[in-house]
């Protein structure tokens, strides 16, 4: 007995002289979880910046005044007033960006021949940078593609139209789009279009027509994701009640944080999640960050008094505005504010239905820490820090998307006998 108790007591010690392996820190998971999902993000423009900086002339590449999509930092143009741009491949790869779907965005103030034209055009530039940089970037069309470029070391690229006025009213045209490459539809942008209401536009339709349920029907049936950012919430339903496979929100946060039409109602997160779809967080503050939209109504309120106050010297007027910016600096949150949608997000409707698409190059800024694709591993970690498994950091990160991109494949496989909608004569 005593021989027995001794051998135990020794077994106890040498447990003890041995501690046991730590935690993995915040920044370890965040690490492993972005080395073994790299982020595959459903938003930026950097088509854009292409065709305002540079009219979409890329130039030839070694060249000078060539276009280089390793380095654009030096990219400032002070005289235009822009900031160098926020996306290249060498943060590209210090963010473990592994894919990316850039949006082929233009003004919702066009006629519908100048936008499907100019959406053409931001096609056609996108792809020549991708082409132009083989080693590191490769068009997509399927996820299977996102994947396997990701493991060969490339950026997966695909491409995706902003607004519902990039077709044109065509249905025809909707399908050669695909054709092209583009593989989702955000259905508005900032107005309506003769089917669709918009979230930041007078309510025209009380959502979806007749043609615009059609529209979200042939999408699915050719297998391009439906995207409800920039739609009102009464549009969101309307194509939620229609969509028989998962639809995305594209860049879009939660309007429980934050009231801004742009973000998404507690009962239509419950839809999505019904759905099996993703909603995709934003980094703009004034999606983000409660106080910087009520800080963008007080700006717009006192440019109103300024210009009433100043009638026939505008100059005056913007001077005087200009002061109030500078005695009232826009709150920019931080990568704690994205992190609240996410966790908001997920505590409602669950980790399967979170997903990131920052609106990087398509916003003015960003909130602290979000400036630039670089930014993802800072909110990976502070996810992290708050209770995130490294499993649902990497649902995040390109998972959910992927699930959703291989779920909208296998329904248009399923559907591919079935004829076309045809375009309606009338909305």
């Amino acid at each position: 007995m005593t021989r027995t108790l001794t051998r135990l007591a020794l077994l106890a010690s040498a447990a003890c002289s041995f501690p046991a392996l730590a935690a993995p820190t915040p920044e370890q998971v965040a690490l492993a979880a972005l080395k073994a999902a790299p982020v595959m993000d459903a938003h930026n423009d950097v088509p854009e910046q292409l065709r305002d900086r540079r009219k979409d002339v890329l130039g030839v590449p070694g060249q000078p005044g060539a276009f280089d999509f390793r380095d654009t930092t030096n990219t400032a143009d002070a005289a235009a007033g822009l900031a160098p741009m926020m996306t290249d491949l060498a943060r590209i790869r210090k963010g473990h960006l592994g894919a990316q779907i850039w949006s082929v965005y233009v003004s919702a103030g066009l006629t519908d021949q100048q936008a499907v034209q100019a959406t053409l055009e931001q096609i056609d530039v996108m792809k020549r940078v991708i082409a132009q940089n083989p080693r590191d970037m490769q068009l997509c069309g399927t996820a299977a593609c996102v994947e396997g470029a990701m493991k060969a070391g490339r950026v997966g690229s695909m491409l995706g139209m902003e607004g519902g006025h990039s077709i044109g009213g065509s249905l025809g045209v909707l399908r050669q789009m695909y054709e092209l490459g583009a593989r989702y539809m955000t259905l508005t942008h900032f107005k309506n279009t003769p089917w669709a209401d918009s979230a930041t536009d007078a309510p025209l339709h009380g959502g979806l027509t007749d043609f615009g349920r059609t529209v979200v029907k042939e999408m699915q049936r050719i297998g391009m994701l439906v995207d409800l950012a920039h739609v009102s919430a009464d549009t969101m339903r309307d194509a939620l009640e229609v969509a028989r496979a998962p639809v995305i929100v594209s860049h879009s946060n939660a309007r429980a944080i934050n009231s801004h039409p742009r973000n998404v109602p507690d009962d239509v997160l419950d839809l999505i999640k019904t759905n099996g779809g993703i909603v995709m967080v934003n980094f703009y503050p004034s999606y983000v960050v409660e106080a910087t939209r009520q800080w963008d109504a007080s700006k717009a309120a006192e440019k109103a008094r300024q210009d009433a106050l100043n009638r026939g010297d505008p100059k005056a007027a913007a001077s005087a505005l200009d002061a109030w910016v500078k005695a009232n600096p826009m709150p920019i949150g931080s990568v704690a504010d994205v992190a609240d949608h996410l966790d908001y997000i997920k505590k409602r409707i669950g980790a399967d239905h979170v997903g990131l698409g920052g609106d990087i190059d398509g916003i003015e800024v960003a909130v602290k820490g979000m400036e630039d694709v670089s930014g993802y591993p800072a909110l990976f970690t502070e996810l992290a820090r708050r209770g995130w498994s490294q499993a649902e950091l990497e649902k995040l990160s390109d998972r959910n998307i992927l699930r959703v991109l291989k779920a909208a494949e296998a329904f248009a496989a399923a559907h591919k006998a079935d004829p076309p909608y045809e375009s309606a004569t009338t909305f």
